[in-house]
């Protein structure tokens, strides 16, 4: 499972399956989170974790 952020066709962020991390791309993203919104990458972290559940689930039921 792979989630990608864009904005104006540019990669701001990454997530995967493998690494269940999200990892910002842009250092304006960083600086950002840093100073806005701390819990940012957690916060998200755990919402895109939600999603590959689901995701994973999905996949199953249209597999049967």
């Amino acid at each position: 499972f792979v989630a990608v952020g864009m904005v104006d066709g540019v990669q701001i962020d990454y997530y995967d399956s493998i690494t269940q991390k999200k990892v910002l791309k842009q250092d304006w993203m960083e600086r950002y989170t840093i100073r806005e919104d701390p819990n940012y990458l957690e916060r998200l972290t755990g919402i895109l974790q939600g999603h590959q559940q689901t995701f994973k689930a999905d996949i199953g039921t249209l597999k049967q």
